[in-house]
C-alpha cells in the first residue's frame, strides 16, 4: 500500500515539477549566500548574514523581494516534501537507508526554511545567531547537555566531511540524467566546487559548535555566518572564505542544473 502510494505521488506531473522548483530556488539561496560571504571576506559584510536567513534577509530588502520571497517560501516546502516522500515512502533498498535518513532531516531543515521566509515576507526578521546561542545555552544548562551539544557539533562537522567528500567523488552525479559534452563537464565542475565548499562551511559550523561544548559558554556557538567569519579569521583565511563563497555560487548554479537533469 505504502508503495503504491509513494509511486503515485512520484509519478506525477505536478509533483515533479514542483521538486524542480525546488531544486531551482534552493540554487537561488545559495547563490545569495555565497554572494554574501564573498562580500564578508572583501569587508563589505557589515550589518549583515551569509547564513540561509541572512540571505532571505537581503532578498527581501530588493525591489519585489518580499514577492520573491513567497516563490522561495513555496519551493522550499516543495523541495521538503519531495525529500519527506523520498524518505518515508518509498521503499529504499539496505544501501540506501542511511540516504533515507538523510532525505528526512533535509525535509525538516527545508520546511523551517520555508517558514522562516514566510515569517521574513510577513514582516519578521531571522535572527540565527541569537537562536543557536539560546538552543545552545538551553543544552549546557541539561543534565547531559555538554556531551549532547559536543556530540551535535562532531555530527555537523562529519556531515561536512560526507558533504565535500560527494563533492570529490562525484557522487552527486548518481543524482543527475547529466547531459553529454561541454555541458555535463561544466555541470560535474559546479557540483565538485560546490559540494567541497558546502562541506567546508559545514566542518567550520562543527568546529565552532564544539568549542562551545568544550568551553561550556553558548556565546561561542553560532550559526553557519559565524562559521564563515570565523573562516576569515584565519591565516590566508580572506582568500579561502572567498574561495568558499565562490563555491557556494557553484553550489547554486549546480542546483538549478539539477532543477532541469535531476532523477526523479
Amino acid at each position: 500500500m505504502r508503495a503504491e502510494a509513494a509511486r503515485s505521488v512520484r509519478g506525477s506531473r505536478g509533483f515533479r515539477l514542483a521538486a524542480r522548483a525546488g531544486f531551482a530556488v534552493n540554487g537561488l539561496l545559495h547563490v545569495l549566500m555565497g554572494l554574501l560571504a564573498i562580500g564578508i571576506a572583501l569587508g563589505a559584510g557589515r550589518g549583515t548574514s551569509a547564513d540561509p536567513g541572512g540571505a532571505l534577509g537581503a532578498l527581501a530588502a530588493t525591489p519585489g523581494g518580499g514577492a520573491l520571497l513567497w516563490v522561495l517560501a513555496a519551493g522550499l516546502a516543495a523541495l521538503a516534501l519531495w525529500l519527506l516522500v523520498e524518505g518515508l515512502l518509498v521503499e529504499a533498498p539496505a544501501g540506501r537507508r542511511r540516504e533515507a535518513v538523510v532525505d528526512v532531516l533535509k525535509a525538516f531543515t527545508y520546511g523551517a526554511l520555508a517558514a522562516t521566509a514566510v515569517a521574513i515576507a510577513l514582516g519578521g526578521r531571522a535572527d540565527s545567531d541569537g537562536e543557536a546561542r539560546e538552543a545552545s545555552a538551553a543544552l549546557l544548562a541539561a543534565p547531559g547537555g555538554v556531551l549532547l551539544l559536543g556530540a551535535i557539533g562532531v555530527g555537523v562537522a562529519v556531515l561536512g566531511v560526507v558533504v565535500a567528500a560527494k563533492g570529490v567523488r562525484r557522487g552527486f552525479l548518481d543524482d543527475l540524467r547529466l547531459p553529454r559534452g561541454a555541458l555535463g563537464r561544466t555541470v560535474t565542475a559546479l557540483g565538485v566546487t560546490g559540494y567541497v565548499a558546502k562541506g567546508v562551511a559545514l566542518v567550520a559550523v562543527g568546529g565552532i559548535v564544539v568549542t562551545a561544548a568544550v568551553t561550556t559558554d553558548a556565546s561561542e556557538a553560532g550559526s553557519f555566518d559565524d562559521a564563515l567569519r570565523t573562516i576569515a579569521e584565519l591565516p590566508f583565511g580572506v582568500v579561502l572564505l572567498t574561495l568558499v563563497g565562490i563555491g557556494l555560487v557553484a553550489y547554486g548554479a549546480y542546483c538549478a542544473a539539477r532543477a532541469r537533469w535531476a532523477r526523479l
